[in-house]
């Protein structure tokens, strides 16, 4: 039963009262680590169609003749180049070049623009850098999302919508509105956090169980299944997606956490430009990937060593079916150990234990499949 202390989620019905499962925080929100079995979950998500819970985070609207330029100011990627319909990543850092989110940004026109992130801290950050008369809103408590992802996603939708759903028509990291699913007026995003062709469907929160109930039906002979936080973190692992308070926290630049390549320096002036350019071959550390000995249990937050030296921590360690039951970690290292084939110790509860450093990301490393 999900803590009293955590909210419900949109789809907090589909869970049974009697799930047998861990419930984590997100952002505020209870989210079940599994409903069903965290193995076929996964396979859900890389064979057929995961289901998952995709609410909880923090949805700024900005409107107004200043709101692209309000969210160029504190994002690093040039907004103002995005033609209406296209979505980028990137991040927002402080004055000093650190961390603060790595958000999702959509584009519906010169006066509309939606941030997408999970630090409640961005909406101040707006505010302070509003330009015009932009006006920032936070909507999340108005919609429901409907993350659905796997190699069948396109098939699934393609049941229930009259939108062209094909990789030219809709291609990846783009958006369409007005889309009538089930009966539902919906935005269907291209985007998704397991390196599979997935979508996010975004609808008005009162839809939450007309829209599932449509899309589990349509599903069925697809596998469609709902899914917990534990199989879309294998997932996020293996494909090398960093998350924040792991991965990065506010002591972390883009470059130590791998998303240097998400700065455009040469869109102008944005909070922290001038820090970040000084750090971009400064950054001590790195994110990397890991095959470990042993299994995952209590290995996150470890000390990782070399040459009997701490170097870094594991940030988050997993079972991953991808490298056939091994153990898999993302970890934060100094710099100058993060070449793929570099070997660490890892200072585990029960003893010292082997690891490798893999390619990052070590699952479908050129992102062939989300773009199929």
């Amino acid at each position: 039963m999900k803590p009293e202390t955590l909210k419900a989620t949109p789809f907090h019905f589909a869970y049974p009262p009697d799930l047998e499962t861990e419930w984590i925080d997100v952002m505020d929100y209870g989210v079940p680590l599994w409903v069903s079995d965290p193995e076929d979950e996964y396979d859900a998500f890389r064979n057929r169609v995961g289901l998952l819970e995709y609410s909880m985070l923090y949805r700024w609207d900005i409107q107004g003749q200043g709101a692209v330029a309000t969210v160029d100011a504190v994002f690093s990627r040039n907004v103002a180049k995005l033609a209406p319909g296209t979505m980028a990543y990137g991040v927002i850092v402080d004055a000093d070049g650190n961390m603060v989110d790595d958000p999702t940004v959509t584009v519906y026109g010169p006066e509309h623009v939606l941030l997408v992130g999970g630090n409640p801290d961005v909406g101040q950050i707006l505010n302070k850098h509003l330009v015009d008369n932009a006006r920032v809103h936070e909507r999340r408590s108005e919609c429901c999302v409907l993350s659905v992802q796997g190699p069948q996603s396109r098939a699934l939708l393609s049941r229930l919508v009259d939108t062209d759903m094909s990789n030219d028509a809709f291609p990846y990291y783009t958006f369409r509105t007005g889309v009538t699913l089930a009966g539902v007026v919906c935005q269907i995003n291209r985007i998704g956090f397991t390196a599979e062709l997935g979508f996010e469907v975004v609808a008005p929160i009162d839809a939450a169980p007309h829209l599932l109930a449509a899309v589990q039906e349509a599903g069925a002979d697809l596998g469609a299944t709902l899914c917990g936080a534990a199989a879309l973190m294998m997932c996020r692992i293996e494909s090398g997606m960093v998350m924040a308070g792991l991965e990065y926290d506010e002591t972390s630049s883009p470059f130590d956490c791998r998303l240097g390549w998400a700065v455009d320096f040469d869109k102008g002036s944005f909070v922290g430009r001038d820090a970040l350019l000084s750090l971009r071959d400064t950054a001590p550390d790195r994110v990397i990937t890991l095959e470990v000995d042993g299994d995952a249990d209590g290995l996150d937050g470890v000390p990782l060593l070399h040459d009997s030296n701490t170097v870094g921590a594991i940030t988050m360690a997993v079972p991953s079916p991808a490298l056939g039951g091994s153990t898999i970690a993302m970890a934060r290292i100094q710099r100058a150990l993060a070449e793929p084939g570099t070997k660490l110790e890892v200072a585990a509860p029960d003893g010292h234990r082997r690891a490798t450093v893999l390619r990052t990301p070590a699952y479908d490393p050129d992102r062939t499949r989300v773009r199929s």
